[in-house]
C-alpha cells in the first residue's frame, strides 16, 4: 500500500497519466488513470494533456502512443515486449515479400494488412505497400475493404487470427511457410500466433460444456480455428467484455482470453477455459515497484525506458493506421 501512495503522489505532482492495458496485473490497473485494449487505450493516452504518459503494456502499445502523439513523452516501467509482435521484424517482413515474389506474385499485386500487434517498423513497411494496420474488432471490416483493391492480401502476424478471418469472409488461404501451393489464395497468413492464447483447445471446450450444461463458451479470434469453430461468441478483448457483461449473473461462462481479465470480468460464473493458467508473461513483467521507479525518473530527470520511434517510420506507420481508421 505504501508503494501505491507514493504511486499517487508523485503522479499528481509530476502531471503523470497512467495507461494500463486489460492484461496487466490487478495492482497495476489499481494505479491506472486509463485503462483499454489495444489500440483503443493507446488512441486515449494520445489524446491525454498531460506530457508525460506511462504505459504499462508492451512494446508496440506505446510504439502506438508516439506514433499518434509524437510530441508526449512515453515511458513504460519495462520495455516488456509481446512475443507475437517479435516473431516479425524488417528482414523477416522483406523475406516473405520476396518469396511471395518468387512464387508469381508480383510485390505491385499484393496488399498488406499487419495486426496492430507488430512493431512501428513492419506499420511502416506495410503503409509503403498500399497496406494498413487492422485490431481484432475490426478486422473483418479492414479486409473486406482490402479485397476490392483486387489484389493478394497478405495478412501478419498472427496466423490463427487470418484463418478465422478468412473462415468468416469465405476466402482461401494458405500459411506461409507450411503450404506451398499458395499462389492461387485469396489471403496468404504469416505463420504468427499468441503463446497466451495458443493454449485453449477443443478439448477444454468439451470439458466445460460436458460439467456445466448449458454454459456459455467466448474465445478471442487469436485462438486456434478449432477452438473458435467450437465457440458461443468470438470477439476482441473490449468486445468480450461488454459480450460478458450484458448476461445474467446467473448464466455461466467460461473464456478463453488471458487470465487477469477474465479474473476481473465478474464474481461468479465465470471460469477461465483452460486447465492451465493463461497469463501472458510479458504483460505480467510489470509491478508498482516497477511503475514507482519509472515516475522517479521523471522526478529526477533522468527518464529510464522512454520510447522513441525514428521519425520516418513514424510517419508511415501513422500512415498505416490511419488507413485503418478511414475504413472502421
Amino acid at each position: 500500500m505504501e508503494t501505491l501512495r507514493e504511486i499517487f503522489r508523485l503522479k499528481k505532482e509530476l502531471n503523470v497519466t497512467i495507461a494500463a492495458h486489460y492484461y496487466q496485473r490487478d495492482e497495476v490497473i489499481a494505479a491506472a488513470d486509463l485503462i483499454g485494449d489495444s489500440l483503443e487505450l493507446s488512441r486515449k493516452a494520445s489524446a491525454d494533456p498531460n506530457e508525460y504518459l506511462i504505459f504499462c503494456g508492451v512494446g508496440f502499445m506505446a510504439q502506438s502512443v508516439k506514433t499518434l502523439a509524437p510530441a508526449k513523452r512515453v515511458l513504460m516501467p519495462r520495455i516488456a515486449c509481446c512475443s507475437m509482435a517479435r516473431m516479425i521484424d524488417g528482414a523477416s517482413y522483406d523475406r516473405s515479400i520476396e518469396r511471395l515474389e518468387a512464387a508469381g506474385i508480383p510485390k505491385e499485386n499484393v496488399m498488406p494488412i499487419t495486426y496492430i500487434n507488430s512493431q512501428a517498423e513492419i506499420k511502416a513497411r506495410v503503409a509503403k505497400m498500399g497496406g494498413m494496420v487492422c485490431t481484432s474488432a475490426n478486422a473483418e471490416n479492414i479486409i473486406r475493404r482490402a479485397l476490392e483493391a483486387g489484389k493478394k492480401i497478405f495478412f501478419m502476424p498472427d496466423r490463427c487470427l487470418g484463418l478465422n478471418l478468412a473462415k468468416r469472409i469465405g476466402i482461401s488461404t494458405a500459411t506461409l511457410g507450411r503450404d506451398e501451393a499458395f499462389a492461387s489464395k485469396d489471403m496468404i497468413v504469416y505463420d504468427g500466433f499468441c503463446s497466451v492464447h495458443q493454449l485453449f483447445t477443443p478439448q477444454d471446450v468439451d470439458f466445460y460444456r460436458d460439467r456445466y450444461p448449458g454454459i456459455l463458451i467466448a474465445v478471442h479470434p487469436e485462438c486456434d480455428p478449432a477452438v473458435v469453430d467450437k465457440a458461443d461468441f468470438v470477439g476482441s478483448t473490449s468486445q468480450i467484455i461488454k459480450w460478458v457483461q450484458a448476461k445474467p449473473n446467473e448464466q455461466t461462462i467460461a473464456v478463453g482470453t488471458e487470465f487477469n481479465l477474465v479474473n476481473r470480468l465478474r464474481e461468479k460464473n465465470t471460469f477461465v477455459l483452460s486447465s492451465t493458467k493463461p497469463e501472458c508473461p510479458t504483460m505480467n513483467e510489470t509491478t508498482l515497484r516497477d511503475l514507482l521507479g519509472v515516475l522517479k525518473s521523471i522526478e529526477n530527470a533522468t527518464f529510464i525506458n522512454e520510447i522513441e520511434v525514428e521519425e520516418d517510420e513514424r510517419k508511415w506507420a501513422k500512415i498505416a493506421l490511419d488507413r485503418m481508421l478511414e475504413i472502421a
